[in-house]
């Protein structure tokens, strides 16, 4: 099934899925079903380093999974364990996985078991394959079970690495959502259709054609003479029908035609879709040997089911495994408040929006993972309780209402968007806040982005307005956050002493939170103290790490409110939390800015001005996280001519900014000492490996003879060079090269020799300058001789700063470095270029 492929997401709104998509859908699909699950995902590299990214999810609703839609490689959970060490994590039950895997159980506390396989072809690492299935409490996976999930891992990166050969194999969009077949027994057949999957033709009998083309119809039942727009063209393709599904349906009809046309023998297979006018069908396939018969299944006990009940006290929804509505029964369009048109068809937290409070998604969650029923009462609008029941099963939840009378809460215990609201399920959903801002927490890497995560997750949790986060440096708190307050309000209060009497001041000096119900108390407690125009509530809260004060965070409300035991309680754990990500994040920023100082002391900040030849160099930092990293160039006189030097140790962060230094060393003191090329890069090779710094090199090395424009050339596993003639022609060097440094002891380095003419001038680069996600390196490398050869016969400085120009313009995900060498006339020599 041919179709575009891509790394963003899930593909085009019509036509055959992209193949990526189609691979992740098949092969999630196929290990459910083959491991007796009843959900499943693929996690996938991105373009980040060390970042998952949850690309396919079947069986489940994305949007009740989005904490877990990012997974970094180290954290403490099976899909990053798996991916890391390139092994299995199998985990049984609840109890298995609480003992190994506690921060996942914490997020997820529901009774479950799960099987994580990394997708690996040889030295290829994917991601991993996860299948989602009911606990075997005292029972250990199967070894039938392992060697399925196994065999589909296997088969799905064999695929992604012949897929590797044309896109990038990676994700960076939301996840694919996928309807998982059905194992009902179709109970009435409808309209019926054939396809050829060699010829792509589409047959389909009138009574399917007419279904599936009433709901794209907006002149449905009106008199063709009376039509205002022209009939639906005839569906003649495999494409047509899959155009007019939800994208969840289509991927999963499209893999389901893969799974009929390639089997071996006869296969039937089933699924539910939502046809075009909302309803729900469910489609019978069978067939082989690349042909597909195609039978609808029109529910005929459906009209029986309705009206059984419609008779019942109780409210009663139907949803798929997908969150869509089904069904919705008469009692129940009274007590949500809406009926069937707006529901049946539309997934219920978009259809119904407070279903969507934390507390409310946390329960479907445990229905979802643990098939068991869940019981919890939940607050449609002020006036309005119900009494919600949910039993799922494969196929999708039965969801009971009834109306119930406002249960006992802790009075002033107000939270969540909609603060008026005071429940238990209200405060169940701030007691689940830690979990959710643990996870996000987890994610943010710079003080700026811990506190962004903390607007994002703790004030809508509280109903909060204003948010101030402040940090202690050597004994004053400055502020480093703010949001919600008036512009230059709280300037006054930036570096104050810890002498000062102030609530922000005293919650840090004595580590206690301090609450005050409106401004009016807080001005009686504190005299004098400034004021804004709010008359809300505020929370002052300590920021202490492992004993430690790091600062202190104001919480502000528009109006007054009480704060409940529980709140106060959480609010505190929550101020933890806060204190260790920001000293995690202090210590990356300290971290990133020395990584940065040592990377600028070790890179040359002058080249030497030389006889024969000008040279200019650039180096510019990534600007994701740290990513200071071990990029380098140099310009050496050693006597017998002159070395052009650019190599990049892998990796970022101090650690290859030191093995760079020591690298860069290396080279001077080997051509200083009179060695040639070949013996300049195998001394390397052999230095970096005696270092044993777990960590390898690439490396170009040009010897220059400035008098005879004579060059020799090595090369260990670097981008080869560009060559831009004085007519403006430009070329790509071609150098044979040998392995990456720091590998093998024994590899040889081949020596190319080359010769300058005046004019001539040698651009060498790392990757960061050519690299872009989601496309080939070596167009960026074309991308880049054209650009070398468009430039003009200025000064050399100028033609390094319009190369570099563009790719520093936006953010990268790795650091440049740029070296050009122009020759020139023997009477003419180069001056000084700073580096």
């Amino acid at each position: 099934m041919p179709g575009k492929s891509h790394s963003n997401g899930p593909g085009t709104a019509t036509g055959p899925p992209d193949e990526l998509a189609l691979e992740l859908a098949h092969a999630t699909v196929g290990a459910v079903e083959a491991t007796g699950g009843f959900a499943g995902g693929v996690y996938l590299r991105t373009d980040t380093p060390e970042l998952l990214r949850l690309a396919a999810l079947a069986g489940l609703p994305v949007q009740l999974f989005h904490p877990w839609w990012n997974m970094h490689v180290n954290r403490p959970f099976p899909v990053a364990d798996a991916h890391r060490s390139g092994t299995a994590i199998h985990l049984a039950d609840a109890e298995d996985a609480m003992r190994r895997y506690p921060q996942l159980m914490a997020g997820l506390p529901f009774p479950f078991g799960s099987l994580n396989e990394p997708v690996t072809d040889g030295p290829h690492s994917y991601g991993v394959l996860v299948v989602i299935r009911a606990a075997t409490p005292g029972r250990p996976v199967e070894t039938a079970d392992r060697r399925r999930i196994r065999q589909t891992a296997h088969t799905l990166a064999t695929r992604l690495t012949a897929l590797a050969t044309h896109t990038p194999v990676t994700w960076t969009g939301p996840p694919l959502n996928v309807q998982l077949p059905a194992r009902t027994t179709p109970p009435v057949r409808g309209g019926r259709f054939h396809w050829d999957r060699a010829t792509g033709a589409l047959t389909l009998d009138d009574t399917l054609q007419t279904l599936l083309a009433a709901g794209r119809d907006p002149d449905r039942g009106r008199h063709p003479a009376t039509r205002a727009h022209p009939a639906p063209p005839r569906l003649t393709g495999l494409d047509d029908l899959a155009s007019l599904l939800a994208p969840e349906d289509r991927y999963g009809l499209w893999t389901v035609a893969r799974q009929v046309t390639e089997a071996d023998g006869p296969l039937t297979r089933r699924i539910w879709l939502r046809a075009p006018d909302g309803h729900p069908c469910l489609l019978e396939l069978s067939g082989g040997a690349g042909h597909l018969h195609g039978t609808l299944v029109e529910p005929g006990a459906g009209p029986v089911v309705a009206t059984a009940a419609d008779r019942l006290p109780s409210g009663v929804c139907s949803l798929d495994r997908l969150g869509r509505i089904t069904f919705v029964s008469r009692t129940a369009e009274t007590l949500l408040g809406h009926g069937r048109p707006e529901l049946v068809g539309r997934t219920l937290w978009d259809a119904l929006p407070w279903f969507g409070r934390p507390a409310y998604e946390d329960h479907f969650r445990a229905a979802l993972l643990s098939d068991e029923p869940v019981h919890f009462p939940a607050q449609r609008d002020p006036d309005t309780w119900l009494s919600v029941s949910l039993y799922p099963g494969h196929e999708g939840v039965t969801m009971t209402l009834t109306a119930s009378d406002q249960p006992a809460y802790t009075p002033g215990s107000l939270v969540a968007p909609g603060a008026e609201l005071g429940s238990p399920a209200d405060r169940a959903s701030v007691l689940y806040r830690p979990v959710a801002l643990a996870i996000a927490l987890t994610e943010a890497v710079t003080a700026r982005q811990v506190s962004a995560v903390v607007t994002e997750e703790l004030l809508p949790a509280f109903g909060g307005r204003q948010l101030a986060i402040y940090l202690l440096n050597e004994r004053k708190l400055h502020l480093a956050w703010e949001t919600g307050f008036p512009q230059g309000f709280l300037n006054r209060f930036d570096g104050v002493g810890l002498d000062a009497r102030l609530p922000g001041v005293e919650t840090l000096t004595t580590g206690r939170p301090i609450f005050f119900e409106s401004m009016q108390h807080l001005a009686a407690a504190y005299p004098g103290i400034p004021m804004d125009a709010h008359v809300g509530a505020r929370a002052f809260l300590p920021l202490i790490a492992s004993g430690r004060p790091v600062g202190s965070c104001i919480l502000g409300f528009d109006q007054p409110r009480g704060f409940s035991p529980e709140e106060r309680t959480v609010l505190t754990a929550l101020a933890g939390l806060i204190a260790q990500a920001l000293q995690r994040a202090r210590r990356y920023d300290s971290e990133a800015a020395l990584a940065r100082g040592l990377q600028s002391a070790l890179l040359p900040h002058r080249l030497p001005a030389l006889p024969g030849v000008d040279t200019a160099g650039r180096y510019l930092p990534g600007t994701q996280g740290m990513e200071v990293g071990g990029d380098w160039y140099d310009v050496i006189d050693t006597g017998r001519g002159i070395a052009l030097v650019i190599g990049d140790v892998q990796g970022h962060g101090v650690a290859a900014a030191a093995t760079m230094g020591q690298l860069r060393s290396a080279v001077r003191a080997f051509a200083l000492s009179g060695h040639d090329p070949v013996e300049v890069m195998s001394g390397t090779n052999r230095l970096l490996i005696d270092l044993d710094a777990g960590q390898f090199a690439t490396c170009c090395y040009i010897l220059l003879d400035t008098a005879t424009g004579t060059t020799h050339a090595v090369r260990a596993g670097h981008l080869p060079p560009l060559l831009r003639h004085p007519d403006g022609t430009t070329d790509v060097l071609d150098l044979p090269g040998g392995v990456v440094l720091g590998v093998d002891a024994e590899a040889t380095y081949p020596v190319t020799p080359l010769r300058l003419v005046p004019g001539d001038v040698l651009a060498l680069y790392t990757d960061g300058l050519v690299e872009e996600p989601g496309t080939d390196i070596d167009l960026g490398i074309e991308r880049l001789r054209h650009a070398l050869a468009a430039v003009g016969t200025g000064p050399l400085a100028e033609t390094a700063e319009g190369l570099i120009r563009e790719a520093g313009a936006g953010d990268r995900p790795d650091d440049i470095a740029l070296l050009l060498a122009a020759r020139t006339p023997d009477d003419a020599p180069g001056p000084d270029r700073t580096g």
